[in-house]
């Protein structure tokens, strides 16, 4: 069954210019209110290095403090190991309920995404320190855990290799 051909369109009528848009008048742009001199909070948006940086709150690690810093670069690159580690999936028993397994998975994504999110909001603090431990954690956690998976094949495949790591 054919379709008997269309007609052809006919053409259209060229629209009317359009009117010039008046020039818009110069907004106002009032200063901030307050004394914004002395702030302590020191925010780079390039990369540098340096002791005297602020991490996720004003005041942490606190300025002028090496042992500070220091511990928040090893805080963060143990955050950073707990990310990787928490990406693989809990093995849930099969007795469990489906609720059950389904709460706990949740629970354990929702935990990793909120630490994801704490690593990445540290880096953009734009530290090369902090970059360079949270980058080493995230390298470290994965070798765990992929280390961890490849035993546990290498067990399901051959339990007497001696090279077995």
């Amino acid at each position: 069954m054919s379709m008997p051909p269309m007609a052809p369109m006919p053409p259209m009528a060229p629209m009317p210019p359009m009117a010039p848009m008046p020039p818009m008048a110069p907004m106002p742009m009032t200063p901030p209110s307050g004394d914004l001199s002395n702030t302590s909070m020191i925010m780079n948006n390039n990369l540098h290095w340096g002791i005297d940086v602020t991490i996720l709150f004003s005041g942490w690690p606190g300025h002028h403090h090496p042992g500070m810093y220091v511990l928040s670069l090893v805080f963060l690159f143990l955050l950073a190991i707990a990310v990787e580690v928490l990406s693989v999936g809990p093995t849930l028993k099969p007795t469990a309920t489906p609720l059950v397994s389904g709460v706990t998975q949740t629970g354990i994504y929702a935990l990793r995404t909120v630490l994801a999110y704490l690593v990445m909001l540290s880096v953009m603090s734009f530290n090369i320190g902090i970059l360079i431990a949270v980058v080493a954690g995230h390298a470290l956690g994965f070798f765990v855990v992929k280390v961890r998976e490849l035993n546990h094949l290498a067990g399901q495949v051959d339990s007497n290799d001696p090279l077995k790591v």
